[in-house]
């Protein structure tokens, strides 16, 4: 506090906030991940299916394809997301006037649960 006992930023401040956009990256790299080793495991099986049977699988591999795509996007989005994040709370913090911030949470949990659902919806028939 200053002597005017208005709270000012400091160091731990900046800190934080750049920790904090260090977890979305952390978050989105792992997404991105996710989505590569989806599009790679469909590839790695209509190989397989090719090598023990001499044709590829009769099912459709385009799916699998356009998830893990999706997923990669969606990592990406999610960088973009913190950064945004980051800047506007940076902003905030040397502003002195930090507010909560839920539009950007609440945009990424929807897109996490839709992508959920579409992989439920594409692997609940081959169970």
């Amino acid at each position: 506090m200053n002597k005017d006992n208005e709270p000012r930023s400091t160091m731990s401040d900046h800190l934080a906030n750049e920790r904090t956009f260090l977890a979305w990256v952390r978050t989105s790299i792992a997404i991105m991940g996710f989505g590569f080793v989806v599009v790679k495991f469909s590839l790695f099986v209509k190989q397989v299916s090719i090598v023990v049977t001499g044709h590829p699988l009769a099912t459709s591999q385009g799916h699998s394809a356009f998830i893990g795509t999706g997923l990669v996007a969606v990592g990406a989005l999610t960088t973009l997301l913190g950064y945004v994040r980051y800047l506007r709370t940076e902003k905030q913090i040397t502003s002195q006037m930090v507010a909560p911030q839920n539009g950007l949470l609440l945009l990424l949990t929807i897109g996490i649960i839709v992508v959920s659902c579409v992989l439920l919806f594409y692997l609940l028939p081959n169970l």
